[in-house]
């Protein structure tokens, strides 16, 4: 059975949907969940901080924990695997896992675009080039932990988020071109990285993944995947309440269906939106890891 470490940087559908895919299990529990049985240990946890990304900073400006941090804990996950399962099988289970990292998509909106924190300090390539030195790092320790099988998913576009159509384009709500550009260029510089690392660490699996283009499909042909609404998400007014923001006690609620649309709040895509990105991405790279 494939067994599933899991880090990422908020978007917990990507891998609950991917464990559901692959048949695990119907949700991947949080590594911090104080109801985590050791048993769950054996097929894979969520080590998660939403806000996070690979910037320091940015983790610094949402108040949560940064991918060090993360890293940290997935070193305890190991040691405490240990004590379940024996070192022998430890080892293997964490060398055929699959780890997904997903990250840079806060580094891009908040750290740099919405909170302007970077932009004394950095032009958008630096920046990028700031954001993929830490990328490659984080990649080569957890390889250092004896991970070999680590997926790594690109940014999204991130102008054509509701709330970065709100923030960046005001009354238009068009996508903002310079968020999406970011996004390429980090994106372009990502995949180069990862294709350098998976020939030069021996016996890893280095997979670049792409989610920025299904998303940006299922945004351009809405239609095709049985989408009604692109430019604004499901609760409240859509175009810029976020995670806490959706809640039982906002006047507005939410809308009827969300499988009508693309975005659940104005950042993050609805369960029906991460099914079908998934699925293609599995069948992209699925492949790659074995």
């Amino acid at each position: 059975m494939l067994k599933g470490a899991f880090m990422k940087d908020g978007q917990c559908c990507v891998f609950s949907c991917s464990v559901e895919a692959f048949g695990i299990k119907e949700l991947l529990p949080a590594y911090l969940d104080p109801t985590l049985q050791p048993e769950d240990l054996l097929t894979g946890v969520v080590i998660a901080a939403g806000g996070a990304g690979y910037d320091p900073l940015t983790a610094q400006i949402a108040g949560v924990a940064s991918l060090s941090d993360q890293l940290k804990q997935f070193q305890e996950y190991v040691e405490k695997l240990k004590g379940i399962a024996g070192e022998e099988r430890t080892n293997f289970i964490i060398a055929n896992c699959l780890i997904f990292v997903v990250a840079g998509s806060n580094d891009i909106s908040n750290s740099y675009f919405l909170s302007g924190a970077r932009k004394s300090e950095y032009d958008v390539p630096s920046y990028t080039d700031f954001m993929l030195n830490y990328a490659s790092q984080f990649v080569k320790d957890l390889y250092g932990l004896g991970a070999r099988r680590i997926g790594v998913l690109n940014v999204p576009p991130m102008g054509c988020l509701p709330s970065q159509r709100t923030i960046g384009r005001g009354v238009l709500r068009e996508c903002d071109d310079k968020q999406n550009q970011a996004s390429q260029l980090f994106n372009f510089k990502l995949s180069a990285e990862m294709d350098g690392l998976n020939k030069n660490l021996p016996n890893s699996r280095v997979v670049y993944m792409d989610i920025y283009n299904p998303l940006l499909d299922l945004i351009i042909n809405p239609t095709k995947y049985g989408f009604e609404v692109v430019n604004r998400g499901c609760c409240v007014s859509g175009t810029i309440e976020v995670v806490k923001l959706c809640n039982q006690f906002q006047p507005a609620g939410t809308c009827s269906d969300d499988s009508k649309y693309v975005f659940w709040d104005s950042y993050h895509p609805t369960e029906s939106a991460y099914k079908i990105i998934v699925q293609q991405i599995l069948d992209k790279y699925a492949n790659r890891f074995f």
